[in-house]
């Protein structure tokens, strides 16, 4: 639990104070204040303030940076979870932390057949990961790490320029996103589908099935539009997002060209990653503090969803009750995704704000090891004053992480409604 290990805090700062008073005494008169006297004092507020440059010492002010970046990163994603739920409990007409299933329940069925469902498919929500932020991170905690030598690797895929795609086809590791070269779609298209001939709708159908205006989950041959949402195979043209390997070795100009994880060996990345970003190789009192400020810069996206639904016999013979589910369901949809999102990125900073006590202490006890050897009078007394404000770094990201639980498991409770309805 992060709370236990914050609370370790706590039993290191007796004994290392009284260790760090000892090393400060060399220098200065015995008299009076030991830090007043050598024109050292403690700033109280600093990490109240927003400072995290409080000892001096690169492995303890890289700490207080990442609970910092981390616990902000925790407030805007537990308030990006309660925004959605406040607007996806308005949608259904509900009050928050009421029952979601019942209140989806009664709104769906003036609409559709409640007994086929509503069925909802999404992808992953694609998150990224910015390199450049963990090789800094690396750099400002790790005195030792030398810039332009470190870098960070991407666990996933990663966006890469026109020079390296031949290498990264090379190694079987080169797909493109975009427009599909004359909309025909060879690998996953995600969006609509425009059948040129009846075919299988593994989505929603808009326009005829089996020789029947329609719209809605068609069980057999859809003509006109189909939307594949998160992503299928498309017999028609493509006028969604596909996603390819190009037979040619390269992207059309107007695709993103992405190179997997196997093969970027010998591929830069131009800087994020979708998936994870492994940091540098850093120092033990580092690794917790460079992931936790990694993490802290992850940017999650809606994924695409697709809608399944079948209209009830009221609904498939009225045009306006039909254009009123479609406005219910597009809101629904883009609130849903921006949810799913959000829950992505919240859990993997729920992960990382239970190692930072970890990384807190590592790095104090480290240093005060240093500092009883070194005699440096001003970084004594900087660890000590980082000493005292080690409780309040505890406090502030178990409050953040608490709060972001909360969320979580309300945003959970409407996740499965949704998959049971």
């Amino acid at each position: 639990m992060i709370t236990n290990r914050m609370g370790s805090f706590g039993l290191i700062a007796g004994g290392l104070i009284a260790g760090l008073s000892l090393t400060a005494t060399q220098g200065c008169d015995d008299v009076g204040n030991i830090a007043e006297q050598c024109g050292l004092t403690c700033d109280a507020d600093a990490f109240v303030n927003g400072k995290f440059n409080v000892s001096g010492i690169a492995e303890i002010d890289a700490f207080f940076s990442a609970t910092l970046d981390v616990s902000g990163a925790i407030n805007a994603t537990a308030s990006d979870i309660q925004a959605e739920l406040t607007a996806l409990y308005g949608l259904v007409g509900a009050e928050v932390g009421g029952d979601f299933k019942a209140a989806l329940q009664a709104k769906l069925s003036a609409y559709i057949d409640v007994e086929a469902g509503l069925k909802i498919k999404a992808e992953p929500p694609r998150c990224e990961a910015q390199l450049d932020i963990a090789v800094k991170a690396a750099a400002e905690c790790d005195v030792m790490a030398k810039p332009g030598s470190i870098e960070a690797k991407c666990e996933g895929s990663c966006a890469i320029d026109v020079n390296a795609q031949a290498d990264c086809h090379a190694a079987g590791g080169l797909t493109c996103e975009g427009q599909a070269p004359n909309l025909n779609c060879e690998g996953t298209c995600k969006g609509a589908c425009e059948f040129t001939a009846a075919a299988a709708c593994d989505g929603t159908c808009s326009g005829r099935c089996d020789g029947e205006d329609f719209e809605g989950r068609c069980a057999g041959m859809c003509e006109g539009t189909c939307d594949l949402g998160a992503g299928g195979s498309c017999e028609g043209k493509c006028t969604g997002s596909c996603e390819y390997t190009p037979p040619s070795g390269s992207c059309d100009a107007s695709a993103e060209a992405r190179c997997s994880a196997s093969a970027e060996a010998n591929v830069e990345c131009k800087g994020s990653c979708t998936g994870k970003a492994t940091p540098p190789e850093v120092s033990a009192e580092c690794e917790a503090t460079v992931n936790a400020k990694a993490e802290a810069s992850v940017q999650c996206y809606p994924p695409s969803l697709s809608v399944d639904y079948v209209f009830n016999a009221e609904a498939g013979g009225s045009a306006d009750l039909r254009a009123e589910f479609k406005g219910f369901i597009n809101n629904f949809k883009i609130r849903y995704a921006a949810l799913l999102a959000a829950v992505a990125r919240a859990e993997g900073l729920i992960e990382v704000s239970a190692t930072l006590g970890d990384a807190g202490v590592t790095a104090v006890n480290s240093a005060a090891g240093t500092l009883k050897a070194s005699g440096d009078l001003k970084a004594s007394i900087g660890a000590a004053c980082a000493i005292g404000l080690l409780p309040e770094a505890a406090k502030l990201i178990t409050d953040s992480a608490g709060r972001l639980s909360t969320q979580l498991q309300a945003a959970g409770s409407v996740s499965a409604a949704v998959a049971t309805n």
